[in-house]
């Protein structure tokens, strides 16, 4: 069993900087790719970004233009993502997903984990 928990959320500026963390503890069977989706009031929960197991390869939603990279230390246990130019449009409650297997990166169904968010609020 897999636990994630992020931290790093707050309220910042339009245009402000900031980097979530998620720490992964348990036992984990088998590698497992990790990623960052997000959830806006009466939105969808909306693919981030994410990285696989050994970090090699990543990949990003189409909202975030070159603003944002995720990275991960395994050695920590740790996935972060850093933030840049943030606007008002990326307020939204972030959580860390982890998954095996993954057929569509982009569809939260197939993620096996989550954490339970962390806030982050964009004043314009």
């Amino acid at each position: 069993q897999v636990q994630l928990v992020e931290s790093g959320g707050g309220v910042v500026q339009a245009g402000d900087s900031l980097r979530l963390s998620c720490l992964a503890s348990g036992e984990s069977d088998s590698p497992y790719a990790t990623a960052w989706f997000r959830q806006a009031p009466g939105k969808e929960r909306e693919f981030v970004a994410l990285i696989s197991w050994k970090g090699g390869s990543k990949e990003y939603g189409d909202f975030v233009k070159g603003r944002f990279a995720i990275s991960r230390d395994n050695s920590k246990n740790m996935v972060y993502l850093q933030m840049n130019s943030l606007t008002s449009e990326d307020t939204a409650v972030y959580y860390c997903a982890g998954g095996w297997s993954l057929v569509d990166s982009q569809d939260p169904h197939q993620y096996d984990y989550w954490g339970r968010g962390t806030q982050v609020t964009v004043s314009s």
